[in-house]
Order: structure tokens, then sequence, then C-alpha cells
């Protein structure tokens, strides 16, 4: 696969210290049940290290500062381990008291964001891209969304996204197995805070399905990138991401 460039982006323009990054933990992991049942997903062990530690490790290498877990399924667990972690990073747990999917917990975290511009991740997923390079392109698209897209080689449990020549989404196609390989929404996003009037309130509610379908003509961009996408959302999957994340490289 050709390298994807981000080309004429200042990122010394991009600070990252002040922006609310959303991480979704309200999972149920049903496919990991047999696998792991005292916990909720993203705390999955990865050579004795919380899969979520990672992910957060990772994202905090780029500046970011500020952490909203959006918790549900077993969410004291989360809960618990944050409260007692020694850290120069700030965790506000917010706790979905039913089901919203991924839609809806971003809405219910909206009382708890500071900034008007945030990172959106699934607690269950990394994608070793340039955070900040992702943050340049969405102020340079001036849209109310951006969406990390990669390619995998059994893209079924993904949903596939299509372009045009300005990287402007056309069309979304989520988690169909009669598509062809493309690029796959990679479970990153920027947003625009004026996306959270699309998310009605205390409902459970989509990304994929219901609000990035809804919000199109208002200016949705496909970040691309070559990064491998690693998913700890099946027994399979984790077990990969325990033999490959360790030779992650360093973000300083």
């Amino acid at each position: 696969m050709n390298p994807i460039l981000h080309q004429n982006i200042d990122q010394q323009e991009v600070v990252t210290g002040n922006i609310d990054v959303l991480i979704l933990c309200g999972g149920f992991g049903t496919r990991l049940k047999g696998v792991i049942n005292d916990r909720p997903k993203p705390m999955a062990d990865i050579n004795s290290k919380p899969f979520l530690d990672i992910l957060v490790d990772y994202v905090a290498g780029f500046g970011f500062k500020r952490y909203i877990l959006c918790i549900g399924y077993k969410g004291d667990f989360i809960r618990q381990y944050y409260r007692e972690k020694n850290s120069d990073l700030t965790f506000v747990l917010q706790e979905e008291k039913k089901p919203l999917g991924t839609a809806g917990a971003v809405k219910n975290a909206e009382p708890v964001m500071q900034s008007d511009r945030f990172l959106v991740m699934n607690g269950d997923s990394l994608c070793e891209i340039d955070m900040k390079d992702l943050f340049a392109f969405h102020i340079r698209k001036k849209g109310i969304a951006s969406i990390v897209q990669t390619t995998i080689e059994n893209p079924d449990d993904y949903g596939v996204i299509q372009l045009d020549e300005n990287q402007r989404v056309v069309s979304f196609s989520e988690k169909n197995s009669t598509r062809e390989v493309g690029f796959v929404n990679a479970g990153i996003y920027v947003f625009e805070k004026d996306i959270l009037r699309d998310i009605p309130p205390e409902e459970k509610c989509s990304l994929e399905y219901q609000v990035f379908p809804g919000i199109i003509d208002r200016g949705v961009y496909g970040y691309r990138t070559d990064k491998r996408l690693i998913d700890i959302g099946t027994p399979q999957r984790l077990e990969m991401a325990r033999k490959c994340i360790p030779f992650l490289r360093e973000k300083g």
C-alpha cells in the first residue's frame, strides 16, 4: 500500500494540552467473555498492563492531558483503577446508567467537557497515527468531524467509508460482510462540539449508523493512514495485540 501523506499542515499550531480526549469504555465485550469476564474489555491485560493504559500512554505522548473515560459495563473496575493511579494526567469518569451506544456515550459526557473541539476513541483499539497531524488535518478541512481510516485484510467487522478527491466523506457502509476491501473506520474521531446537537440525550444512539449519515452535508472528512489497526475485540485479536503492542515505538 502506498503511504498516505498529509502535506502543507502546520502541526506547530496544534495545542493539545487543553483538548478533551473521550475514550469509549462502556461496551459489554461479549465476544471476549470466554477469555476475560472479571473486567471490562478496555482493561484486558496486555503483558501485565491494561490495554486502556497503553492507549492513554500513546495519546499522552502527543501532549493530551485530560481524559474523559465513558464507562458502563463493569465501570467500577475502571473507576477504582484510575482513582488509585498516580499520574500527571487528569481522568474524569463519566458513567452511563444504561447502554447508550457510541454516540449516546459521547452525549452523556457533554456536562464534563471543557474543550470546543475534542478527540473520541474506542477503548478497545489503537492505531499508531500522529495525533497532532490528525488535528491539523481537521482544522484545515474546517468540517464538523474527521474520521481516521485505515486498511485491513479482513474488513467484514468494520465500516468502509467512501471519500471524494478532497477527502470529504460521500458514503458510509458500516459492518457489512458483502463489501470489498477498502478503507475502514478505525474508531478515532475529531469532533467539533456542535455535533452534540445532533445526538439525542439519554437515548441509545450510534455514531456510525445514525449520527454520521445525518451530518454528511456539514463537512465530514476522512483522514487516511497506512498505520495498522490493533483491535482487541475477539480472543484472536486480543492474542495478536499481546504479540505486536510491545513493538509500538515510544512517543516523546
